[in-house]
């Protein structure tokens, strides 16, 4: 498994470089949300979004100048699992796997796979890109 962390993610000096980083390309990957509701509601949890919003100062992926306007996601850079939070593991809390995100790259970390070759349109096509 790829190793991800935000040291490495701020020396990509560009939005669209720093998606295709943290994009999840194995949407396969199995996702903790029947567990995972409690610990987005803890204390620690909030707390470390808090310092995490501070750091990035409501910036998209961390880049000064594309503030999020609405809701701010923190994402974990690289992915938690059950066993991450079952045993409350360092990459839940840890500053160096958190980034602050909007809705939209947070959507399209998570399900947007990478784009297709150009696909020529063709007289009576009626699959939508």
């Amino acid at each position: 498994m790829i190793k991800r962390s935000y040291a490495e993610l701020v020396t990509i000096p560009d939005y669209h470089g720093r998606l295709e980083y943290l994009k999840l390309l194995d949407n396969n990957r199995d996702s903790p949300r029947n567990i995972s509701e409690q610990f987005f509601k803890s204390s620690m949890w909030r707390d470390i979004r808090d310092k995490v919003l501070e750091r990035d100062g409501r910036f998209d992926l961390g880049i000064f100048g594309i503030y999020i306007d609405g809701p701010v996601y923190v994402h974990h850079i690289d992915p938690i699992n059950e066993e991450d939070i079952i045993n409350l593991t360092h990459k839940l809390l840890s500053l160096d796997n958190l980034i602050s995100s909007s809705l939209d790259s947070h959507n399209a970390i998570h399900y947007k796979p990478k784009k297709d070759e150009y696909v020529e349109r063709k007289p009576g096509d009626t699959k939508l890109w």
